[in-house]
């Protein structure tokens, strides 16, 4: 059985850090993207970002550009999503996907339970 797990999330005030992450467990992820989707309240979810299996390709929406960082460990088949400068539209639902190609352009082929960010105000 493949599991995402999501860890990280707080409520925190805008202009703080947090750091997200998402261990995955029950199959091995080589050469799977990974990638973070965040669903707010009456939005639609929202392709954050996502990374190759080598790190060597990473890519933000532009919303997030310049203060969320995303990263892996491979050997601890985790990723991690830096987020800096959070602002109250931050907040939201924080998702954890993987997909066997480039998660935004061919999609995901597993999904975390997610994990809640708060920034107040």
């Amino acid at each position: 059985q493949v599991q995402l797990v999501e860890s990280g999330g707080d409520l925190v005030q805008a202009g703080g850090s947090l750091r997200l992450s998402c261990a995955a467990s029950g199959r091995t992820f080589v050469g799977y993207a990974m990638g973070w989707f965040r669903h707010a309240p009456g939005k639609e979810r929202e392709f954050v970002g996502d990374i190759s299996y080598s790190g060597s390709r990473i890519y933000y929406t532009d919303s997030v550009k310049g203060r969320f960082t995303i990263s892996r460990d491979n050997a601890k088949n985790t990723v991690y999503l830096q987020m800096n400068s959070l602002k109250p539209e931050d907040t939201a639902v924080y998702y954890c996907a993987a997909g066997s190609l480039n998660i935004r352009s061919f999609g995901v082929d597993y999904w975390g339970e997610g994990t809640l960010v708060t920034v107040s105000s």
